[in-house]
């Protein structure tokens, strides 16, 4: 596991230690679970951001939710 130095706002630095002193986890592990938890959203953001403008300029294409749905037999 690589190191990486990092200066926190005091609000939030003190919020940190309050949560991992009451759990009994290391202020680390949840640097880390958050870190994780917002890139993995961020990758999904970049990734549909970049099917958006491959749909607006004719790179990609649509499916209607109603074929999805009966593709996955979830009609209703």
């Amino acid at each position: 596991m690589s190191s990486v130095s990092l200066r926190l706002p005091e609000n939030l630095s003190k919020r940190l230690a309050r949560l991992a002193k009451r759990t009994g986890r290391t202020k680390t592990y949840y640097m880390i679970e958050a870190i994780r938890e917002h890139l993995d959203d961020l990758e999904d953001l970049y990734l549909a951001e970049q099917r958006l403008v491959a749909i607006r300029e004719g790179r990609g294409k649509t499916v209607p939710l109603e074929v999805v749905m009966r593709k996955h037999g979830l009609e209703g």
